[in-house]
């Protein structure tokens, strides 16, 4: 007998949408980061054309998160599974969007506060993402063990 149980489950162009749209903003902004704040490779990691990127792929990203709000939250709330990541990825994000648009609109002051807070953010919630779908991976598995 089949799991047929699907609260949550994404189609698979909307999954591949998440995980293109999630993936390209951290890569891209682990590279920026290796290459602006840490210096390595700055010249080519750290450049205007790799920021670029970031913030193209991270209205990407805001796109994804969109596409799954109104079902996979609401079915995760309900079913009560990998609440603590999935809440956790939401704040997260919601820091990145905030802290994403106050080092471009923000006041020069606060800017090295916000550049630190947006790159430990991020740094977070890249681990979170992974770890939440490594976890939904195993979670699966092991169900799908259980009904064979």
């Amino acid at each position: 007998m089949k799991n047929t149980s699907r609260l949550g489950k994404m189609p698979p162009w909307q999954r591949h949408f998440i995980l293109v749209g999630m993936l390209s903003c951290s890569l891209t902004g682990t590279v920026y980061l290796f290459g602006h704040e840490f210096q390595i490779q700055r010249t080519l990691l750290g450049t205007h054309a790799v920021l670029a990127w970031h913030g193209v792929s991270a209205i990407l990203a805001s796109m994804a998160l969109g596409s799954i709000l109104p079902f996979h939250l609401k079915a995760g709330l309900k079913s009560k599974r990998k609440l603590l990541s999935g809440l956790s990825q939401l704040g997260f994000l919601a820091a990145l969007l905030i802290s994403g648009a106050l080092l471009y609109y923000g006041p020069e002051e606060m800017r090295e506060l916000v550049v630190l807070t947006h790159w430990l953010v991020g740094v977070a919630f890249f681990a979170l993402f992974l770890l939440h779908g490594v976890y939904s991976k195993q979670s699966k598995a092991i169900n799908d063990k259980k009904v064979h």
